[in-house]
Parts: structure tokens; sequence; C-alpha cells
């Protein structure tokens, strides 16, 4: 990885460092893209395959329960929407085409839309059972699942829909890992690089914030994480982005020095 490096390997610094080291946590909370999966899993598989298909997915499928309660609200977001580039939609009945050009204008800005990113669980799910798409994770995943499983439990926090999260896990290239997760968090419990969302998910769980490790890619993640009192580590995996500064957390490049 691309870090700035202090003469010290960041495997041993982790090892020496880690705060899993000192006790073991109840909670291994867990990011998606970057930490256990490629980046490029997202990139080049998932957004491409939701941008190809939605507009047919919604012709296909706009009418069902799930997806009307998606659309109301995607129209409430469109709403609230700042952007004077933003597509509008009209209010009460916006056309099929404002829909698919606002839904197309997200995902080109990769926004957290908590609309889009159900909309897009429910395509990726069609995918998934076809065999479209297949959940592609980083090699040293598994056997931490199985590990961590022995002592804690382990959930998944994702920009990413709950439902993605588990198609993802369900149609993995190591098989159906769902047994292995406790639990999954998506944005509707809040934004990742706010505090509040992780005490919010502490509750959830029963445990402290101080009994949860975090794992992420995203410094800004992990600040948020450990302002709310949970311990953290920057996951780098081949393919991230280079960070220049970790802000103190602790480094891993394995899963298998946890």
């Amino acid at each position: 990885a691309n870090l700035l490096r202090s003469g010290v390997s960041w495997g041993a610094r982790c090892k020496q460092d880690c705060p899993m080291n000192a006790a073991a946590a109840k909670v291994y909370l867990l990011d998606v893209e970057g930490t256990i999966a490629p980046i490029s899993l997202v990139s080049e598989q998932l957004f491409p395959y939701a941008r190809k298909h939605v507009s047919a997915f919604l012709a296909q499928h706009g009418i069902q329960p799930e997806v009307q309660a998606d659309l109301r609200l995607l129209a409430e977001e469109n709403a609230r929407e700042t952007d004077p580039q933003c597509p509008r939609l009209t209010a009460h009945e916006p056309s099929a085409e404002q829909v698919l050009a606002y839904l197309l204008w997200l995902m080109d800005r990769d926004r957290k839309s908590t609309a889009l990113k159900s909309l897009q669980g429910k395509m990726w799910k069609i995918g998934f059972e076809s065999g479209e798409l297949e959940g592609t994770l980083f090699a040293d995943v598994p056997a931490a699942l199985a590990r961590w499983k022995e002592h804690a439990r382990v959930a998944i926090y994702s920009s990413g829909s709950v439902e993605a999260q588990k198609q993802l896990f369900r149609y993995s290239t190591f098989g159906d890992l769902t047994p292995q997760i406790a639990a999954y968090f998506d944005t509707r419990v809040g934004a990742k690089v706010e505090h509040t969302s992780y005490a919010a998910i502490a509750t959830a769980l029963e445990v402290q914030p101080a009994e949860i490790h975090f794992c992420s890619d995203v410094v800004r993640e992990l600040d948020a994480a450990r302002t709310a009192g949970c311990r953290t580590c920057l996951v780098v995996r081949p393919g991230n982005a280079a960070v220049a500064d970790a802000n103190g957390h602790a480094i891993v490049e394995s899963f298998a020095l946890l």
C-alpha cells in the first residue's frame, strides 16, 4: 500500500498497538468497500449493473409497495436537495423520466442517498440470484469471520443497503457467509462520518461503544467511531486510495493480524 511509513511495518505496528490485542472486542463492526471487499467490486460490477438495469427495473417493479416506499423517500430527498444542477421531481406524481434522470444524477456523484441505496440493493438482489453478480471478498475474510464469531459478534455497517449487504454475503465467492453475521446497518442508522451513528449502533447491539471495534478504509469514518468511544483500525487493501495520515488509528493490511 502507498502509505507513509515510519520504519516499522504496518503489520508489526498493528500487532503492537491494536487495542484488540489488549482485550477482545464484543463486536467487530466492519465496513464493506475497501475493507472486506475490493473497491473494484462496487465500481466495476455493482454500480455498472445498477445503471444498466435501473430503467427496466423501475418499469417492471415500480408498482411494488417496497419500491413505492423507496420512491417516496427519493422524492423527499429531492425536495431537500440544494444543488442547482439537480434534476427536479414534480411534486406528488413525478414522471418516470424525471425519476430516472435523478437516480442517474445521484449515481454519477456516488451520493449516499438512502433511497438510491435501497433501490440499488433490490436491483443487485436480482443480479445475485441470477448469478450475474457474485460477492467478491478478500481472501482473509472468511477465516476472520469464523475466528471472531467464536468469542464475539460480527456486524456490518455500509452505505449500501442492508439488503445489498446480505446478498453480498449470501452469494460470496466463498459461499454463504450470512451465518457469520449477527447484524447489518446502513445509512438509516445515520451517516458513517457522524459519531452519533456509532452510538446508535452500540445501543442497538446492547454493548458499550468501547466494546465495538470498527474497521474501515476511511479515516473520517474511523474518526467518528473513535469520537463515539469505539476502538478503530484502518484497513489497507490493494486498490484503495493512498492514506497519508492515519490520524492515530491502528493500521492493518490483513485480518489475520486481528
